[in-house]
């Protein structure tokens, strides 16, 4: 089925091609069992079906089948966030301890994770010196868990070439990870490119309003992980835990999202609600015209910044200058995301009075709403990084980040015009408006 049309049925259960049965939004905390033997075959994982809201919820339910077939994969887990999900599915990898290797640009709040709180549980992150897929095959060892990536860096913009990064990967014996949630697989589907688990904010693009925190990790049902039992015991031999339950002899190709939500999301508990379940399935609804909008107006923002005497710079993925520009082509059908950055003639001071004079552009720290946001990554989402990390990630101290809403292009240009002339006032102004929008 085509993904345009999987989106407009997310709202409703059963068979995605009918969309026979609206979904009520079920708040409830438990389920009422047919007998004891039913209840004892639901919690030994031999059958399917709820039995309580903090393991899985029928609202819930469609919101993960939903994004699984917008993605192509076998099976999800809704949770309470992007982070959450990012760090379920990193620790289901490797709660026996060991490494991953991820590239430097990332978001702040990952990158927080990554180099101090899954440091004190055991789990080494390797930082490559780059996203390329030579500097990610040299920190792989046998102790190396998974490759990480975002599939389009926030807020560096970088687009990393998933199907080299799987390549390394998998002739090492390990999965790739990617963050999909700046692309959404409306633009991109990591797993048609080899990779293995897809992480996603739901809170951005999918949900698409700015109301809901939610995340997803999604399976692709590909990675042969009994064929690597010494990396991945928790999968190919018994669990005691659950009575000696072998999950790739349970759940088959659905072994790696099943125990994430028997062992992680049963025991720590990050529940995603079934209002907040019921509100993304909303923004499912709509993803793919949204982004056609979203790209559309990144495009004519962009292209209005790089023309303004102003600006000193611009990344922006649809440039032909672009190092990134042939992998645009390549992974997101020449569409880059409206996820993007600049800086201004002037510097950090120049920025901030630009930041600081926007009207319809919203000062926030989030991405992928509806309404344009903008955001300085250095003194929020990305402060607690040091020099050398602020570097390797690609912000710099005057960087403004820019995710560009579905309001009218030239409104949002307009404001860019009028804040730029507050933040360098004797500056020649870019060419007529109406020549760039």
């Amino acid at each position: 089925m085509r993904k345009e049309t999987i989106a407009v049925h997310a709202g409703y259960d059963g068979d995605p091609t009918t969309g026979a049965v609206a979904v009520p939004i079920f708040q409830t905390v438990a389920y009422e069992f047919e007998s004891a033997d039913h209840a004892a075959a639901l919690f030994n994982l031999e059958a399917d079906g709820f039995r309580y809201s903090r393991i899985a919820n029928p609202t819930s339910a469609v919101l993960e089948r939903r994004v699984t077939e917008l993605e192509g994969g076998v099976g999800g887990v809704c949770v309470s966030s992007g982070q959450a999900a990012l760090n379920y599915a990193i620790a289901n990898l490797a709660d026996h301890g060991g490494n991953i290797v991820s590239t430097p640009q990332l978001y702040g709040t990952t990158h927080t994770l990554f180099s101090f709180v899954l440091a004190r549980q055991g789990i080494n992150v390797r930082f490559a010196a780059s996203d390329r897929p030579a500097d990610i095959a040299a920190l792989i060892d046998d102790d190396t868990r998974c490759v990480f990536c975002e599939s389009v860096g926030n807020p560096a913009g970088n687009i990393c070439d998933i199907a080299a990064f799987a390549t390394v990967a998998h002739q090492r014996g390990v999965p790739l990870v990617v963050d999909n949630t700046v692309a959404t697989p409306i633009l991109l589907r990591p797993f048609d490119h080899g990779a293995d688990i897809v992480v996603h904010s739901l809170t951005k693009y999918l949900g698409g309003h700015g109301t809901t925190m939610g995340g997803l990790i999604v399976d692709s049902g590909r990675f042969p992980w009994a064929e690597h039992p010494k990396r991945f015991p928790m999968f190919s031999q018994p669990d005691r835990s659950y009575h000696g339950l072998v999950y790739t002899e349970r759940f088959g190709p659905r072994a790696y999202i099943e125990r994430c939500r028997s062992v992680y999301l049963r025991t720590t508990g990050a529940v995603l609600s079934p209002l907040s379940a019921f509100l993304i399935l909303q923004g499912v609804e709509t993803i793919a015209v949204r982004m056609e909008r979203h790209v559309e107006n990144g495009r004519r923002v962009a292209e209005f910044l790089k023309a303004d005497p102003r600006v000193d710079w611009v990344r922006y993925a649809g440039f032909a200058d672009s190092p990134y520009h042939a992998l645009t082509q390549k992974y997101l059908g020449g569409k880059a995301t409206p996820l993007f950055t600049f800086g201004v003639k002037g510097g950090l001071e120049a920025g901030k009075a630009l930041y600081d004079s926007l009207r319809l552009i919203k000062r926030l720290v989030n991405i992928g709403d509806a309404k344009s946001l903008a955001c300085h990554p250095a003194s929020t989402t990305h402060r607690q990084m040091s020099e050398a990390d602020l570097r390797a990630a690609g912000v710099s101290p005057e960087m403004i980040r820019l995710s560009i809403g579905i309001e009218n292009a030239g409104d949002i240009i307009e404001d860019l015009d009028q804040a730029l002339a507050v933040a360098v006032p004797q500056a020649e102004r870019a060419p007529a408006l109406s020549a760039i929008a």
